[in-house]
């Protein structure tokens, strides 16, 4: 066992150093409009909910999720369903670039089985056969708890927005593709040169705020032949599910949804307003020219609402008109304009988006930065999982059934778990504020883990924080 050195007090790293919120909506916008008013800091939260946030609690968590789906193999096999699952979430959780990678360390496997308690650790091709034969929607019900475990502890309540809201960024991304190996379900894309090739997409959907690094991923929603099916699956159909799964498993979750300029049409905004989940979209004038026409007309007639802010050497100009039609195919489907230029020296940018919040002079920034935080979940979660360690553009596996599907859900349950870390266990955001980065941090876990045994996840973590000692050394050799 390694022994630690100088073990000082966690707490001493100032995570959390800044001010308290501000506690008036009026104050928020009109003096201090870059600080959301509802967001809370951990050290406000009860004493002893932060424990939920730790490391091996979490761990806990999904090996009991994963406990609870049922087996329909024979009663006599000799690796579990539970234990499968596990060994699929430590290799993403690991960080390991390859299923092979993982599978070299079966013969050193005690960490394996004290930290996420396996009683077998299979090879790689046993994984991919059991794990190709899980139905992904019972793989759901893991973040579910998660989420769920967050909200009651309060944990979740700095990343509120404009005072109860949650920011969900929606947006797709391709994690599998192939000109050879397919499945029932792959999309499939004839290209030019005659060329068929074979890909999985997903629909993902994380809690992001303008002002903290950490997401919270939710569930994704694969884009695949759906059951039955011989036409390819789109975005657009997978945004039905997603959006019914997550009102399904989170019915009172008050939600802004932020999304792309692909997605504001009238059927889409139908259906938000049917679930309860107000929005802001990015709109482009080359997709809504009536919308467009129909701005400048009002603006005029005198009849838009102009509000300028310089700060930091930034000019903040806004544009904002309530209750105007979409399209000319649906005067019904009424949305709020806000237009946006940022200017700074020659250089200026310039965004529109549509919502459901009446603008006002006092909350155009709010609702400007909360469109912009939809770029969240490509920075901080497609990118983070292609280049900070998970490998997200690996083939893992593809499979027969659900391969591909479920190791795209371990790994987001594992990202998922080092984000709750991130946003709330202060032992995590020690080591990884000492490490400097993900990967120095991944590497040296890894280090760790291969060569020494531990009885948690946690003590690793420590051994980086405080340092170490190993007592002896045994060459395993000729003399």
């Amino acid at each position: 066992m390694a022994q630690f050195v100088s073990p000082s007090l966690i707490q001493s790293y100032e995570v959390f150093s800044e001010k308290a919120a501000v506690p008036d909506m009026k104050m928020l916008f009109t003096e201090n409009r870059y600080r959301d008013y509802n967001r809370r800091k951990l050290k406000n939260v009860k004493e002893g909910q932060m424990g939920f946030a730790a490391v091996d609690n979490l761990i806990k968590v999904v090996r009991s999720g994963f406990e609870k789906i049922k087996d329909h193999r024979a009663a006599n096999v000799s690796i579990s369903l539970t234990d499968a699952l596990m060994s699929g979430f430590a290799l993403f959780a690991l960080k390991d670039s390859s299923l092979l990678e993982f599978d070299e360390r079966r013969a050193k496997d005690e960490n394996l089985k004290q930290i996420y308690k396996l009683e077998q650790v299979p090879s790689d091709s046993q994984m991919r056969t059991i794990v190709d034969e899980v139905d992904p929607l019972e793989i759901r019900p893991v973040y579910q708890t998660i989420l769920n475990g967050m909200e009651e502890r309060s944990i979740l309540d700095q990343m509120k927005y404009m005072g109860k809201y949650d920011l969900l960024s929606v947006d797709g991304t391709e994690h599998y593709n192939s000109e050879k190996v397919h499945c029932p379900s792959c999309l499939i894309r004839n290209k030019r040169n005659g060329v068929v090739s074979y890909r999985h997409q997903l629909l993902g959907a994380t809690i992001v705020h303008p002002d903290c690094k950490a997401v919270i991923p939710l569930a994704p929603e694969p884009i695949i032949k759906q059951d039955g099916q011989t036409k390819n699956d789109c975005e657009q159909n997978a945004a039905k599910r997603l959006f019914a799964q997550i009102r399904a498993d989170h019915p009172k979750l008050p939600l802004i949804v932020v999304e792309d300029a692909l997605s504001p049409n009238a059927p889409h905004l139908r259906m938000l307003k049917g679930h309860n989940l107000r929005f802001i979209i990015g709109v482009k004038e080359g997709d809504h020219a009536f919308l467009f026409e129909q701005v400048r007309a009002k603006h005029k007639a005198g009849e838009s609402g102009q509000w300028e802010e310089r700060a930091k050497g930034i000019t903040h100009r806004f544009r904002f008109i309530n209750q105007v039609p979409l399209n000319e195919s649906n005067p019904d489907v009424l949305v709020n304009f806000l237009e946006y230029w940022e200017i700074k020296g020659d250089e200026v940018q310039h965004f529109c988006w549509v919502t459901d919040f009446i603008r006002y002079d006092w909350n155009v920034l709010a609702i400007m930065r909360g469109g912009r935080a939809r770029w969240k979940i490509e920075n901080e979660t497609f990118n983070t999982l292609k280049n900070q360690g998970y490998h997200f553009e690996h083939n893992f596996g593809h499979g027969k059934l659900n391969l591909a599907v479920n190791f795209v859900h371990l790994m987001m349950l594992a990202f998922l778990v080092d984000q709750v870390q991130q946003l709330a266990d202060a032992l995590f955001q020690a080591v990884l504020k000492k490490e400097g980065s993900r990967k120095r941090l991944w590497a040296h876990m890894r280090a760790l883990f291969y060569t020494l045994n531990f009885s948690s996840m946690a003590d690793i973590f420590k051994a980086l924080l405080y340092g170490y000692t190993v007592d002896q050394v045994t060459i395993l050799g000729p003399a």
